[in-house]
């Protein structure tokens, strides 16, 4: 394995759920983890808790955390946010969150110990992640 780590920077108006995506497949992360990222977005898109509600919000947050895996099928990611009143909200990112003014994001490459996969997983309904050790 080349690099075991992908840093890049998306400019305002990216969309962060394409951009990471993006990044990703230009880089060839097949199997990853976002480690850390700094920024904010001005227009916040996610799925709420009830699996099916989708909340879009036109607001200056700045992003609090990002977290989530990257696979061969896709990344699942989790956002929070918090407004100038301090309120915090968050949820699974969706596209149609657009960077603020930066996003600085760092993403740790796990190709060398193992292969990420979704798979439809029965009990939840969902694609789910499955982990074979390399």
């Amino acid at each position: 394995m080349r690099n075991k780590y992908l840093v890049f920077r998306l400019l305002p108006d990216k969309d962060l759920y394409n951009g990471i995506i993006e990044n990703c497949v230009k880089n060839n992360i097949k199997a990853g983890c976002i480690v850390s990222a700094v920024g904010c977005v001005k227009t916040a898109v996610f799925r709420k808790a009830d699996g099916e509600s989708i909340h879009n919000e036109v607001c200056e947050f700045e992003v609090t955390s990002l977290s989530g895996t990257i696979s061969e099928d896709g990344i699942h990611v989790h956002i929070q946010l918090c407004d100038n009143d301090l309120r915090s909200i968050g949820g699974h990112l969706k596209e149609g969150t657009l960077v603020n003014t930066t996003m600085e994001i760092v993403i740790r490459n796990l190709a060398d110990q193992y292969v990420l996969k979704r798979g439809n997983d029965a009990i939840t309904g969902y694609d789910e992640l499955e982990v074979l050790k390399k």
